[in-house]
């Protein structure tokens, strides 16, 4: 709210999933919470499934090895007035592929 109408766009990520409150602000700046995560969504948090939960039940040190599979690209895209800078419209976008 601070940056409303003095910044085109706030565009906050968290390596999670998108969430589903992308708007315009009163003041046009394009708002977004999490865009979501870029990487592999068949792994936790990006890393390979079996050697986060090897570590977690062992409680031992593993080197993590980043996930290749169900690999997704989250981002917005923002349209902004190039003579305001306020901006128009802000929309999800989720590029899905199977793997790497």
């Amino acid at each position: 709210w601070f940056l409303d109408g003095k910044v085109s766009a706030v565009i906050g990520t968290h390596t999670h999933v998108p969430t589903a409150d992308e708007s315009i602000l009163p003041g046009g700046t394009a708002y977004i919470t999490d865009t979501g995560m870029t990487g592999a969504f068949d792994s936790v948090i990006g890393i390979e499934k079996e050697e986060v939960l090897q570590r977690f039940i062992t409680q031992l040190p593993a080197k993590f090895k980043p996930g290749t599979r169900e690999v997704h690209l989250c981002g917005v895209i923002v349209d902004i007035d190039a003579q305001t800078g306020k901006a128009r419209s802000i929309e999800r976008v989720m590029i899905k592929n199977k793997a790497i």
